[in-house]
């Protein structure tokens, strides 16, 4: 199931960008982090692509949504100008940020090589 974050539970579960100068991810699992706006035709085309790997990675990774027309402050911080953005975050590591509706295949490749989860 994905779950959709608000400014402050983005801070909770993935990165308090108020106290933290440099990368702290909050969370237990992986996740991946897709900014999204509901007017956006290849954000409607990911949606339901996603929501079927949160279920097929269930307790593997974390699936979170971030509504870029509701969370202005969110979209500021990570310099989204282009949707949908989606950011890979690994457990340890430097998040990776890709462009663009990717296909299924595309996904579970950088689930394997961004989040080392298969």
């Amino acid at each position: 199931m994905t779950e959709h974050l608000t400014n402050q539970t983005f801070k909770e579960k993935v990165f308090n960008y108020e106290t933290n100068k440099d990368w702290k991810y909050e969370g237990d699992l992986p996740c991946i982090i897709d900014f999204y706006a509901d007017w956006c035709g290849p954000c409607k085309m990911v949606a339901p692509i996603l929501e079927e790997l949160a279920e097929e990675y269930d307790g593997k990774l974390h699936v979170y949504k971030v509504n870029t027309e509701e969370e202005r402050e969110l979209t500021a911080v990570f310099g989204i100008q282009s949707i949908p953005s989606l950011l890979f975050v690994p457990k340890e590591g430097q998040p990776q940020m890709a462009m663009g509706a990717l296909p299924k295949d595309t996904l579970k490749k950088a689930f394997k090589e961004v989040l080392n989860v298969e």
